[in-house]
């Protein structure tokens, strides 16, 4: 199935797949190889090699791609990352994985799931076996279309999806070997109407909030974050709460400070950071004012923020302004400072991730079909770790502990 781009009803705004038909239409793609030929689904890569100082510790790495797309990849790219260096080593690719745009781990890390990003959309289950081998443990739709994140809830029981297209959240039991069971709920976003030069509602995000008492939903269409509570043993969702942004913001990703007090939401239509306070006994999210991205009075659309483990930094992927902002957390979470921008060494930033110690910072060019990545000082400064690793329309990069 070659599902068509899903639409962006701002005006100007690039559609989901960021203008993939000109972009493979560039010769620098086409001059970006493969991530590896298509291997069976048990490879894992091998160590990279030993430095001339002595053995370095390699973690697995994960990379999410659109397949349906000429020039995409053929299911979820393998890697491995060197702990020390950020230097990253090709493996084989997790074929039989259709569109995995987005990728999430269980807290166990014998499992990772990804979304089928397509019409009819799907979530799909990843094996790792004690050995490092994968196996594809199977799918199971998400009862809308266009799924574009998807996360695990704490107790290890339930996947959490949402569906941009429809604007929908979706959920699903997970059994003892990691395996999807058939969905347990699906909730569409019929209010508050659509913001500002939308069509509908678009559900960007859903995590569950650190306390794990409540699952938050970031509707980009509607300008609006959902809060709701999970029943752990039916597997439904009631909502809670519900947190207005600025008509016409766009919200897009949060992720909270490990204090669990605050959560920091990117705004791609107004390219703004808002700092929100949350509330663990209600689950009520209060948004403060935008703030500025530090990239200026050009074009650009911010995607996700992080978090460093200390709660010391936060950083913010720019797309159109191809930059990484960073911010210094003060306050006990409750105040971001802005502090610099730094090229990110690619084209169209999709997407963020830090390793386990938040030591490197990786991030997905979409349009360059890169990884770039950074050593992260103990000031939160960002240094370029090596040369942009190819991958094939990167959009999600996921380093495994």
């Amino acid at each position: 199935m070659n599902p068509a781009p899903h639409p962006r009803p701002a005006p100007g705004l690039p559609g989901r797949r960021g203008l993939l038909g000109g972009l493979l239409a560039g010769a620098a793609l086409a001059a970006v190889p493969a991530l590896a030929a298509p291997a069976r689904a048990g490879a894992r890569p091998a160590p990279a090699p030993a430095s001339p100082a002595g053995p370095r510790a390699t973690r697995p790495l994960l990379l999410g791609t659109y397949t349906s797309e000429g020039g995409g990849g053929t299911g979820i790219g393998t890697a491995a990352y060197d702990t020390g260096t950020g230097a990253i080593t090709p493996g084989p690719v997790i074929s039989g994985v259709e569109n995995p745009s987005y990728l999430a781990p269980h807290p166990s890390g014998a499992t990772v799931y990804a979304v089928a990003e397509q019409g009819a959309g799907a979530v799909t289950a990843v094996a790792i076996g004690p050995d490092g081998t994968y196996e594809v443990l199977g799918s199971r739709p998400t009862g809308g279309s266009g799924p574009t994140h998807l996360s695990v809830h704490p107790s290890g029981r339930w996947l959490l999806s949402a569906n941009y297209t429809s604007g929908s959240v979706a959920v699903h039991p997970i059994a003892e070997d990691g395996s999807l069971g058939e969905r347990t709920d699906l909730v569409t976003h019929s209010s508050p109407p659509p913001g500002p030069g939308q069509g509908g509602p678009h559900a960007h995000q859903i995590v569950t909030s650190p306390d794990g008492g409540h699952v938050l939903a970031v509707d980009l269409g509607t300008d609006t974050v959902y809060t709701y509570r999970l029943d752990t043993s039916a597997g439904t969702l009631t909502e809670v709460s519900r947190a207005a942004l600025t008509p016409g913001s766009g919200p897009r990703h949060l992720a909270f400070h490990p204090g669990g007090r605050f959560a920091y939401l990117a705004c791609e239509l107004d390219n703004t950071m808002v700092v929100c306070a949350y509330d663990p006994a209600t689950g009520a999210l209060t948004p403060g004012p935008g703030q500025s991205t530090g990239t200026g009075s050009g074009v650009s659309y911010p995607a996700q923020p992080v978090v460093t483990g200390d709660g010391a930094y936060v950083y913010l992927a720019n797309r159109g302004h191809n930059s990484l902002t960073r911010y210094a957390v003060e306050g006990d979470g409750a105040v971001l400072r802005l502090l610099d921008t730094v090229p990110v060494g690619g084209d169209w930033p999709r997407q963020l991730a830090l390793s386990p110690d938040s030591s490197l910072l990786f991030a997905a060019n979409q349009r360059s079909s890169t990884v770039t990545v950074f050593g992260v000082g103990p000031d939160g400064s960002l240094t370029g770790a090596g040369t942009p690793f190819p991958a094939p329309v990167a959009v999600c990069v996921l380093p495994l502990p």
